[in-house]
């Protein structure tokens, strides 16, 4: 669907309202005040979306109020009960703990169905909540809860718990996105090579800045796919950071290894696909025996081994720019327009 910028000022016209609640919750209830002061709320694709009603392909999430409160990934200091005042990250779906993602959990996740997090106070109940490292500031924290568990997710969900591995492997990342530039520093970090694309030169030498093994330009080389094959001597790669869709689905099937992992994660080329090739999915998975997995973020005990793999790598996640509170609409906008390199981020005082 096309989204005029005109329309998507209009729908982000409240998006920035500040949410106190009027009475802080009894230490009884598990709860906690959690106030953004001198934090970070981190803006995903997923916040422009549901600010502008269109974050409806899942069953839970397709009926909102237009009141809702956007945006899921915060750092914030707890203000209340009898707690040091400890920094602390709230996990995208504050109901799932530990195993497999089930339709329950969709009801939880925070910024739709639940409010979200643009706002100085929110209570959680403290199973929400992963303390922050200390190592990093609180706008790059702030990205933690979404784009780099996503990116880890991605890399690691296959695998068991406390065994994250990557060291050998081959890695292909669309974009340059904060799913993207996430998964660039921990693939890195992890040992593994990584290629990249982007329309953007300037982009991909930021990327090989970081870390960045091949690059790769997919505006000058439409077919990408075959570079990918070039690069790993036919071989393909073991895992793709699927973040296209409609127009990069089919190349990634076409450059993955046999027996591998396609992660789906973002749609940034549409939801439906694009005219053309209509070879069945099925086929396409048959031809080179791969794995196909769509991502909803990870579970708590997921997020706090990533946290882990962070502290020991000391990974210090990129933020292209920080907007004032007051900023949040052009902030979103920004990240809507698309020219970022990895997160943008809205400071909450």
């Amino acid at each position: 669907m096309s989204i005029s910028r005109n329309n998507l000022v209009r729908v982000l016209s409240w998006s920035y309202q500040v949410l106190c609640p009027p009475n802080s919750p009894s230490s009884e209830s598990q709860d906690v005040i959690h106030r953004f002061f001198k934090s970070g709320v981190a803006l995903n694709y997923r916040d422009t979306e549901v600010v502008m009603g269109l974050y409806n392909h899942h069953k839970m999430t397709s009926t909102q109020s237009s009141q809702i409160v956007p945006c899921s990934n915060m750092c914030g200091t707890i203000v209340a009960i009898n707690s040091p005042k400890d920094i602390v990250l709230s996990i995208f779906n504050q109901t799932r703990i530990s195993g497999q993602v089930k339709a329950v959990h969709m009801k939880s996740g925070l910024g739709l169905p639940l409010p979200g997090v643009l706002s100085q106070y929110r209570a959680f109940n403290a199973e929400g909540l992963v303390r922050k490292p200390d190592y990093l500031s609180d706008e790059e924290a702030a990205t933690l809860p979404i784009a780099a568990m996503t990116a880890w997710m991605a890399v690691n969900g296959m695998r068991p718990l406390a065994h994250s591995g990557g060291k050998g492997e081959k890695v292909l990342i669309q974009g340059t996105g904060g799913v993207a530039i996430s998964g660039l520093q921990i693939i890195g970090a992890g040992g593994a090579e990584v290629i990249i694309t982007s329309s953007s030169d300037a982009k991909l030498e930021q990327a090989q800045k970081l870390g960045a093994d091949k690059t790769i330009n997919y505006k000058t080389n439409p077919d990408w796919e075959q570079e990918v094959l070039k690069m790993t001597e036919d071989e393909g790669v073991d895992i793709i950071f699927e973040n296209g869709g409609a127009t990069t689905l089919r190349k990634s099937f076409e450059c993955i290894a046999f027996g591998e992992l396609i992660n789906c994660i973002e749609y940034l080329s549409g939801k439906e696909d694009a005219g053309g090739d209509q070879t069945n999915t099925n086929v396409l998975a048959l031809k080179r025996n791969v794995a196909l997995k769509g991502l909803l973020n990870g579970l708590r005990e997921r997020f706090e081994e990533k946290v882990a793999f962070y502290e020991e790598k000391k990974i210090k996640p990129v933020v292209d720019k920080v907007f004032e509170f007051g900023e949040a609409k052009q902030a979103l906008i920004y990240l809507f327009a698309g020219g970022h390199f990895s997160k943008v981020v809205v400071k909450v005082d």
